[in-house]
């Protein structure tokens, strides 16, 4: 299960049975394991992912989408 306002990094990998709360990043990359809880307002990466630390509520929501605008402006550049 996937929260609202999760960042999920590129080539990471969520497991079956994991539930990734609300205002929480996956790392590019991270593979979260199965059965992982990963808290809401934290950063977790690393294979397998563990919890490097928490976001603060002031900047959770502005940097989520932040990274997430990057992405998209990223895969406009493989677009023919």
């Amino acid at each position: 299960t996937i929260h609202d306002n999760v960042l999920i990094g590129m080539g990471s990998i969520v497991m079956d049975d994991c539930v990734v709360e609300s205002n929480s990043i996956i790392a590019a990359g991270a593979v979260v394991s199965k059965n992982t809880r990963v808290e809401s307002g934290s950063i977790y990466a690393g294979i397998p992912a563990k919890k490097l630390k928490d976001i603060s509520p002031e900047l959770t929501k502005g940097e989520i989408e932040r990274i997430a605008n990057n992405y998209v402006m990223y895969s406009s550049w493989f677009k023919e």
